[in-house]
């Protein structure tokens, strides 16, 4: 039996046909739609690395069932660039030296979109460090990264931070 998830990838419709239900929204997107942009770090959501938003929201790809995506928007980490520019936020995580082997930098910078569209990032660094504590970095470029962050959000305050993404 064949299962069909229609939902919008990046800004573009898809119909995705799967033979399995437990197929998950992250295997989808890198095997069969070919966005290799999250990451498979753990497999079991404690790292980050395959952060993706859908409807606006941060989930763990690996954790969710692509079947649960049917009618629903997902933003993976190739749909942020627009235009021929970087998101403000990658521009960010550049300036601020927050990355280093690269591992992590996709589902970092999708939290970390995500966590400014939710309005919960504030001026604080220690609540952007606890609300970013989902996001592994094995290379601890967490001081880049939270400077980033900052320094994105004050960039999109004057924007609407939905169209932000």
């Amino acid at each position: 039996m064949a299962y069909s998830i229609n939902f919008t990838v990046n800004g573009e419709r898809r119909l995705v046909e799967i033979e399995d239900p437990r197929v998950t929204l992250l295997d989808l997107l890198r095997n069969h739609l070919h966005l290799t942009g999250a990451k498979k770090g753990c497999d079991r959501g404690q790292c980050g690395a395959c952060t993706v938003l859908v409807n606006g929201r941060r989930i763990n790809s690996c954790l969710a069932l692509a079947v649960a995506m049917d009618n629903t928007e997902v933003l993976t980490i190739e749909g942020v660039a627009g235009d021929g520019r970087l998101h403000p936020v990658q521009e960010a995580f550049i300036a601020h030296d927050g990355l280093q082997c690269g591992f992590c930098t996709p589902g970092q910078i999708m939290s970390a979109i995500g966590l400014i569209n939710e309005g919960q990032a504030g001026d604080d660094p220690e609540r952007i460090r606890e609300c970013m504590s989902g996001n592994l970095c094995r290379c601890g470029a967490y001081l880049g990264i939270t400077q980033a962050i900052q320094e994105a959000q004050n960039s999109l305050s004057g924007t609407d931070r939905r169209s932000a993404a």
